[in-house]
């Protein structure tokens, strides 16, 4: 098929163009329905909330999957693991697919994939099988994860950026609180003779494959304007004789990783990706202290919270202060949300009781815990990349992103669990089923505090460098991108 001309006659169009393969855009789905968010950005965070509530379905049933299949801190850690290590190695696999597919075609294809693995985990009967599908939700997650946030990056302008990021952060943390909170109080009872823990994940399994259907059918990529249609039909065009899809991809990955704002986020994120991924723990360290399905659920509902406001709360603080400091005021917010994660972790593990009446210190340092130490994806991370390259490969730096923290950090969980048995003494066979073991949860503090701590020191030093290399980076793509409009 022979490219289409491009002209200014075609970029002053509302929507779609006769030449675009993939169809002309339907304007309902982009008009404003309420507070100026559209039937499509709607649909898009609905995704954000089952793809939360699916991340954090195992974690909260941790106690019960151990009982079921008889296994301890390692082997809980190795099913994370699984999951995490595919996820960041299957990543670029996003960059790949959007340069072909809409994104809400990638989203759908994503959405399905963890669907189905989810609603297979419930009945899996050995713990071999888990593992695999495990690995199999990774891969759904590792499609739709880096999609969801250039689709969120590409919706909104460089100043409220950091908003956009925190109300889909916001909205995500409501998916996983109440997943995770119905999970566990699920995981207490049997529905028709089905175990709790299996019946939630059925449950979310159906919900996703709705979410998935939602988005294919309704979803419309804030990318189909005139400048990227035109270069994407161009690929598409080289790319039925010479492979060309595969070459731009390579070409983009290159680009990617040498940036150095994104070679310096990454970094800190090898690190600072470890003590979010050890907090999967935090659900069986309250059932091993012997608080009750309800409170265990109360208590991750806070956390929950605190960091769904934090997010949104760093992200519109980031916007203000990029406003007030265009070089550095997202960097200082990074830091000093790193940073706090260093006192409430030592708080919340090694000096609070862990006891049954410690139970109100636990909420409100939970809830503080999430509120300020949340900060760093949307005021700094995400916002940041999006202006670092160009508009055509912000889904390729956010894959890249996923593929190297995600598999760095899936190491976290297993390492939390032979240090808890094999270094601090956790024994599963000591554990009671309902009042837990003073002794465990001790040894799994410990184990926490020790990937918790470090980390987070580590990743606000390694913030320090994008002071000098950020201004650089983003006046490049800025002046890269106003000479390919003046092409046009």
């Amino acid at each position: 098929m022979q490219s289409m001309p491009f002209s200014k006659s075609l970029v002053q169009q509302p929507f779609g163009f006769a030449g675009d393969p993939f169809g002309p855009v339907d304007v309902g789905r982009t008009r404003r329905f309420c507070f100026g968010i559209s039937l499509s950005l709607i649909i898009i965070n609905l995704a954000a909330i089952v793809e939360r509530a699916d991340e954090n379905l195992l974690p909260s049933v941790y106690k019960e999957v151990s009982e079921a299949f008889n296994i301890g801190p390692s082997d809980l850690g190795y099913l994370m693991f699984m999951r995490n290590f595919f996820r960041g190695l299957a990543s670029p696999m996003a960059g790949i697919l959007v340069l072909t597919y809409d994104r809400p075609t990638v989203l759908a294809m994503g959405t399905l994939c963890w669907a189905l693995s989810t609603g297979v985990m419930g009945g899996s009967r050995y713990f071999g099988q888990v593992a695999f599908w495990q690995a199999v939700n990774g891969f759904g997650l590792a499609i739709v994860i880096p999609s969801l946030q250039s689709f969120i990056a590409d919706s909104y302008s460089d100043n409220v950026r950091g908003t956009g990021f925190g109300l889909l952060n916001l909205v995500g943390k409501v998916g996983g609180i109440g997943g995770g909170a119905v999970a566990t109080v699920m995981a207490g009872h049997e529905f028709w003779g089905v175990p709790g823990w299996r019946f939630a994940f059925v449950i979310i399994s159906a919900l996703s494959c709705i979410i998935g259907i939602l988005v294919f059918m309704f979803v419309v990529d804030p990318r189909r304007c005139f400048i990227f249609m035109y270069f994407r039909n161009e690929l598409l065009d080289r790319g039925r004789d010479s492979g060309s899809v595969w070459v731009e991809s390579w070409t983009a990955m290159k680009g990617v990783m040498k940036v150095k704002t994104f070679q310096i986020i990454v970094l800190q994120g090898l690190v600072g990706s470890l003590p979010w991924t050890a907090m999967v723990f935090f659900t069986m360290w309250f059932g091993l202290i012997g608080f009750d399905h309800q409170k265990v659920a109360i208590l991750f509902s806070l956390f929950g919270a605190g960091c769904s406001f934090g997010s949104l709360f760093g992200g519109i603080v980031a916007d203000r202060m990029s406003q007030i400091y265009p070089h550095s005021g997202r960097i200082i917010c990074a830091q000093f949300s790193a940073f706090m994660g260093i006192p409430y972790t030592w708080f919340l593990l090694r000096v609070i009781p862990p006891t049954l009446d410690s139970y109100h210190t636990y909420a409100i340092t939970l809830l503080l815990m999430g509120l300020t130490i949340s900060w760093n994806g949307t005021a700094c991370n995400a916002p940041m990349f999006a202006e670092v390259v160009p508009t055509k490969h912000r889904t390729m730096i956010y894959a890249f992103d996923r593929a190297l923290e995600g598999s760095f950090s899936s190491f976290a969980a297993p390492i939390v669990g032979i240090l808890a048995e094999n270094v601090y003494g956790y024994d599963p066979k000591s554990v009671h089923p309902s009042t837990g073991s003073a002794r465990e949860a001790l040894a799994l503090s410990k184990a926490l505090f020790s990937m918790m701590g470090i980390p987070f020191g580590m990743c606000c030093l390694f913030y320090s460098p994008l002071y000098w290399v950020f201004k650089h980076d983003r006046d490049t793509v800025r002046m890269a991108t106003q000479k390919d409009e003046e092409m046009i």
